[in-house]
């Protein structure tokens, strides 16, 4: 754990966001409880995501359009200054100060190259879903440098198999970090039943057929 909050040029978080106005100023709070350097990326959101996320205290970056989270995500580093960085989902719920230091800590002290977090007793549902693809969370802590050098982080809707595939480019040493108690609000609660599974649906096809599409 750390001992104290790191300073402002050490750390930043970042939150990349499309509709979260429910969840994103609770996750901006508890951020904040760990650095001042917490930045929201409203991907097109239509909600009061942004206005939410500004009131939390959050430095917000307002698309005018829904890019994908891999467009937001890259508008969130290059808004950040800090060395090392910490990627939040904007409906995390459960989360506490200590769960962010667990997280950041390996990377901080030089031992990993990135940190992945993993639900563990947050609720059945994301528990599931993050066991059985534990490469796909979107709480990670890694150097700033390193995440711009992504290859089609920009690019990808769903970034997260293009940080994997750089992993394994480039030799970085990661690993998972278990967080516990903490879940997600999941699509079907957020945009209705049927609504919520056509787009996890989607996302988890877009997820999966990564190595495919870029290998044409």
């Amino acid at each position: 754990m750390l001992a104290s909050p790191p300073p402002a040029s050490a750390l930043a978080v970042l939150i990349p966001a499309f509709n979260e106005a429910d969840t994103v100023g609770t996750v901006v709070r508890v951020a904040l409880e760990l650095t001042p350097q917490v930045i929201v990326v409203s991907d097109g959101s239509t909600d009061g995501t942004a206005q939410a996320a500004h009131e939390a205290g959050a430095q917000v970056v307002d698309l005018p359009q829904n890019a994908g989270k891999g467009a937001a995500l890259l508008a969130a580093v290059q808004a950040a200054t800090a060395d090392t960085v910490v990627l939040l989902d904007a409906d995390l719920t459960g989360l506490t100060l200590a769960h962010l230091q667990r997280l950041c800590a390996p990377v901080l002290s030089g031992e990993l190259d990135m940190s992945i977090g993993v639900f563990e007793g947050g609720g059945f549902v994301t528990d599931w879903g993050n066991k059985l693809t534990p490469h796909l969370s979107g709480q990670r802590a890694c150097r700033r440098a390193w995440l711009l050098g992504v290859p089609d982080l920009g690019a990808e809707r769903w970034p997260e198999p293009a940080i994997t595939q750089h992993l394994k480019a480039t030799g970085a040493r990661w690993a998972y970090v278990e967080l516990p108690h903490v879940a997600q609000v999941v699509k079907e609660k957020k945009r209705g039943f049927w609504r919520g599974a056509q787009a996890r649906t989607k996302m988890y096809a877009a997820l999966l057929t990564y190595r495919a599409r870029r290998r044409k």
